[in-house]
């Protein structure tokens, strides 16, 4: 991908100073162009288009500022009642996401979920330990997480 992004520039570069007048808009025109020459000789990069993953982040990171201000809405609700009622619990749950890095980031959105943190991991990073703090409901919302998570990780991470 890197390679993908510098190549876009050069030509960018590449074809604002064989436009004779150096500016922004010949830049945006010429990235835009090299944009298309990378999605015609695409085939040739064992990545995959770098415009795709970065659309992946994008989609992503929109389902972190979602999941964060529903959890933020949840934790104030909880907060502001008079009377505290809540069943704290422990509960497994089974992911196939595979790697350390998608796991780490499967741990630290789930930790987004009101009232729940990832307590442990076993050794083939496979399961995850949960502490919910309202059972029922955290471990109902948290599988719901779980499965919108590790989608949109999988299309970041893999091809």
């Amino acid at each position: 991908m890197p390679v993908q992004v510098l190549l876009n520039i050069f030509i960018a570069c590449l074809w604002m100073f064989l436009q004779d007048n150096i500016s922004v808009l010949n830049f945006i025109s010429g990235y835009i162009v090299g944009l298309f020459i990378l999605l015609c000789t695409r085939r040739f990069f064992k990545d995959r288009f770098y415009v795709f993953t970065l659309a992946a982040i994008g989609k992503l990171f929109i389902i972190f500022i979602h999941e964060l201000i529903t959890s933020s809405m949840m934790v104030m609700k909880h907060v502001l009642r008079r009377k505290i009622e809540v069943t704290p619990g422990i509960f497994k749950v089974r992911t196939d996401l595979e790697g350390s890095l998608e796991v780490t980031l499967l741990s630290l959105l789930i930790c987004l979920t009101p009232g729940s943190v990832v307590m442990e991991l076993t050794s083939d990073s496979k399961e995850l330990y949960i502490h919910g703090l309202n059972l029922p409901e955290s471990k109902e919302s948290v599988i719901k997480s779980i499965s919108v998570f590790e989608k949109a990780i999988k299309d970041v991470t893999r091809k």
